[in-house]
C-alpha cells in the first residue's frame, strides 16, 4: 500500500495536519496558523494606516483669515462682495470649530456647525465660489445635483451617494473626507410643492429634504464605496459627518414673491426708501421665513443657519469676468492659441458683443463660454493664421454667433 503524501505550508513549510483548514491554491497550500497571522498583520497594518490619517487630519489647519481667504476669492470670482465676505467668515469659523476640537480643548460652550446656502440666478458664480474656497484651502470637494435623488426604496440615487463621491475625491481617506466641502447644487428643485404638509409621498422633494437631515446635521453615516443604490450584502464605509461643510445653492425662481410679500412693499403711508428695501433686487432681503414659504421644511433651513445671496450679472461684470480673473475666459482662449505658435487677441468692441449676448440669452457667465465657443470653433479647426496673429473683431463675433438663439 502506497503511503500517502504529505502536505507541507508553502509559508512555514510545517506539515498541515489532515484535520486542519487550509488555503488551496493552484500552486501552493497554506496552514491554518500562516493564515491566522496573515490576517492580524492585515488588521494591524490597516489600524496603522487609519491612525496615520487621523493624525493627519487632524493637525489639519486653516492658517488663513477671513480678509486672506476673501482676497484669494477675488483672484478668482469676480463682484459678489458681500456673498464673498459671508462665505470666508462662515467657513473661517468652520475650520477654527475643527481645529478647537480635534486639540480636544475641554468647554461647557459645545460649538454648532454653521453650512451655508447661496441664493442667486444660474451662472453668478455659487458653483465657482464652492471649488475655489475648497481648492485654496486644499480639502476634498464634491458638486452633488440634488434633482437625481430620491427617499430610500425608490427609483434613483440614495442621498448617502453624495459622500461616496467625497470619499472618491478623497482616495478613499476616510479622516480627509470627514473635513472635505460638500456643494448640493440645485437645493431649489426638492422644494415640496405647497408649504402644508403632502398626506401622499413627496419621494424627489420633501422625502429627499427629510433624508438630508441626518447628513447636514452630523451623523456616521454607511456609505457605499462605490456610490449608487445600498443593497443589505454591500460592504459599507462609516463616514461621520459632523465636520463636513455642507454649501447649497440654488436659483429658487419665484421666491422673490415670497420676499415681497413678507415685506408688505405695497403697504400705504411709508415711502420705500425710508423702509430701505430694493425692489431691483429683492434677494438681499431674504430670510429663513422666505425659504420656508417657497417649500423647504423648516428642519432643513434650521440646518442651513447662513444664508447669503448672489447679485444678477451686469455688463461690466460679464467684461470682467472675460478679462480679470486668473483663469479668465479670454486668458483661456489666447493661451490654447498660443501653444499652436498663434497670438490671439479680442478687440473690445468683440468683448463688449459677448457681454451683450449673454444678457440677451439670460445665461449669466455660464454662457460666457457657449458663446466664445462658437465664435472661436472655424478659427481653432483651420489654425491656419496669416502672420501667426488673429485679433476677433465686433463684426467677426457677430458672424460667427448669428446661429446662438
Amino acid at each position: 500500500m502506497a503511503k500517502k503524501e504529505e502536505r507541507i505550508c508553502s509559508f512555514c513549510g510545517d506539515e498541515i495536519k489532515p484535520s486542519a483548514v487550509l488555503l488551496n491554491g493552484l500552486y501552493a497550500e497554506i496552514c491554518e496558523e500562516c493564515i491566522m497571522q496573515a490576517n492580524r498583520i492585515l488588521n494591524e497594518l490597516k489600524a496603522e494606516k487609519t491612525k496615520r490619517q487621523r493624525l493627519e487630519a487632524d493637525n489639519f489647519k486653516l492658517e488663513k483669515k477671513p480678509k486672506e481667504i476673501k482676497t484669494y476669492l477675488d483672484q478668482y470670482v469676480i463682484g459678489q462682495e458681500e456673498t464673498k465676505k459671508v462665505l470666508s467668515v462662515a467657513v473661517y469659523n468652520h475650520y477654527k470649530r475643527i481645529d478647537y476640537y480635534a486639540k480636544k480643548q475641554k468647554s461647557d460652550v459645545e460649538i454648532d456647525k454653521s453650512n451655508i446656502i447661496l441664493l442667486g440666478e444660474t451662472g453668478t458664480g455659487k458653483t465657482l465660489l464652492a471649488s475655489t474656497i475648497a481648492k485654496m484651502i486644499d480639502v476634498p470637494f464634491c458638486i452633488a445635483d440634488a434633482t437625481v435623488f430620491t427617499q430610500a426604496g425608490y427609483v434613483g440615487e440614495d442621498v448617502e451617494s453624495i459622500l461616496s463621491r467625497l470619499l472618491q475625491n478623497a482616495d478613499y481617506n476616510v479622516p480627509k473626507a470627514e473635513r472635505g466641502i460638500v456643494f448640493i447644487d440645485e437645493i431649489d428643485k426638492i422644494a415640496r410643492a405647497v408649504d402644508n404638509p403632502s398626506i401622499t409621498r413627496d419621494v424627489s422633494g420633501e422625502g429627499v429634504q427629510q433624508a438630508l437631515l441626518k447628513l447636514l446635521e452630523g451623523s456616521i453615516v454607511n456609505v457605499p464605496p462605490e456610490g449608487g443604490r445600498k443593497h443589505p450584502e454591500q460592504k459599507f464605509i462609516q463616514i461621520n459627518t459632523r465636520n463636513i461643510l455642507f454649501i447649497a445653492g440654488g436659483a429658487f425662481d419665484g421666491i422673490e414673491k415670497k420676499i415681497a410679500t413678507r415685506l408688505n412693499t405695497n403697504i400705504i403711508g411709508f415711502k420705500k426708501q425710508d423702509m430701505g428695501i430694493d425692489k431691483g433686487n429683492f434677494l438681499k432681503h431674504v430670510a429663513h421665513q422666505d425659504l420656508k414659504n417657497f417649500g423647504l421644511i423648516p428642519e432643513i433651513c434650521g440646518r442651513f443657519p447662513v444664508i447669503t445671496h448672489l447679485n444678477p450679472l451686469d455688463k461690466d461684470d460679464l467684461k470682467e469676468i472675460l478679462l480679470k480673473p486668473k483663469n479668465a475666459l479670454l486668458k483661456q482662449y489666447t493661451k490654447l492659441f498660443e501653444m499652436d505658435n498663434i497670438k490671439l487677441d479680442f478687440d473690445k468692441t468683440a468683448v463688449d458683443y459677448i457681454a451683450n449676448k449673454a444678457i440677451e440669452l439670460k445665461l449669466g457667465a455660464r454662457g460666457l463660454r457657449s458663446i466664445i465657443e462658437h465664435i472661436m470653433t472655424d478659427a481653432m479647426f483651420e489654425l491656419n493664421v496669416v502672420g501667426g496673429k488673429l485679433t476677433i473683431t465686433e463684426n467677426y463675433a457677430r458672424e460667427k454667433s448669428l446661429e446662438i438663439v
